[in-house]
């Protein structure tokens, strides 16, 4: 819409400012009430980026039906989704998750297919318990690599190479907001392990976790 401050947003919503900003700590929108206000938006380019941001209208004409109608875009995959596999790594074995992924034939113990996966650039087993039960020692989760940390989707489970110190860390967390700014809270389902402020200049690689498969019994 080409504002430039909130207070126009604000103004264009029909809303107060501090309502915005609440908006914004709660990462919660009033979707039906900014749709009221985006007539002219294409929604199936707000839901799936593909196709033009103004909506333009379709016509049929046809012994079917008749009148205004709606094209939808579907995700576009190389391959079909009940035969797409995933790599498992050996992240032990690497210094951190970007070495990893930077050489990856040389830490891959084999692939996994699962009918249906999520595209996921790789797949690693979990050690340590600061995630339990959600997740255990000896699980396998696969993520995908984001090379954008403003992608962050909070609440969601991360697999996070970091430095602290002199040393190099690979967790298993939720990722939630921070009170201190430029920080990421990485937070444990594990009510002993205490929650970490993480700058993001500390931060060498993340990948949001996609699936997870649980090996009940150890053969």
């Amino acid at each position: 819409m080409g504002f430039k401050t909130d207070a126009e947003l604000a103004s264009f919503l029909g809303v107060s400012r501090p309502t915005l900003s609440n908006w914004c700590a709660r990462n919660s929108i009033d979707f039906a009430l900014l749709l009221s206000r985006l007539q002219e938006v294409n929604y199936n380019w707000l839901l799936t980026g593909k196709g033009n941001p103004v909506r333009q209208p379709n016509f049929c004409d046809s012994e079917l039906a008749s009148g205004e109608v709606e094209v939808f875009h579907n995700t576009k995959t190389t391959e079909r989704l009940d035969e797409r596999s995933v790599t498992l790594y050996d992240i032990s074995a690497a210094a951190n998750l970007r070495t990893m992924l930077e050489s990856r034939s040389q830490y891959a113990l084999g692939k996994i297919l699962i009918p249906n996966m999520p595209q996921c650039d790789g797949a690693v087993y979990v050690s340590g318990d600061s995630m339990y039960p959600v997740l255990k020692s000896g699980d396998i989760i696969g993520f995908k690599f984001i090379s954008d940390f403003s992608n962050v989707i909070y609440g969601e489970i991360y697999l996070v190479s970091f430095e602290r110190g002199d040393e190099e860390y690979l967790s298993v967390k939720y990722i939630n907001r921070s009170e201190i700014e430029g920080c990421l809270k990485l937070v444990s389902y594990n009510t002993h392990h205490e929650p970490m402020d993480l700058p993001f200049q500390a931060i060498h690689a993340m990948g949001i976790v996609k699936f997870t498969i649980r090996k009940n019994m150890m053969m």
